[in-house]
């Protein structure tokens, strides 16, 4: 296991754990089927603490997304160099 996987599981852990903090916006599914809950367009703006971990989820999510970019990009760098052919470096090609 090399150094960038290690951090991106510690990344993709504070992403779930984040993730678990912020509160319902919504009654579930439960509300959805029994018509509870109808104020669908009403305000309600995030303030204080929520609002901090909502900005967190954001922030780690973003960072997640180019962990994950980097470390296809850099394994398929390394596995190119070693003369082998890398899927990492054909699904870049197919995203570009």
């Amino acid at each position: 296991m090399k150094w960038y996987d290690i951090i991106f599981i510690i990344v993709s852990l504070i992403v779930i754990v984040l993730s678990l903090l912020q509160g319902g916006k919504s009654e579930g599914a439960s509300g959805a089927i029994t018509g509870g809950g109808l104020n669908v367009f009403a305000k309600t703006k995030e303030r204080g603490s929520e609002k901090v971990v909502s900005w967190f989820t954001f922030g780690f999510a973003i960072l997640f997304l180019f962990l994950a970019l980097f470390i296809m990009v850099y394994t398929g760098a390394a596995a190119s160099s070693s003369g082998s052919s890398s899927s990492g470096a054909a699904a870049l090609a197919l995203f570009l």
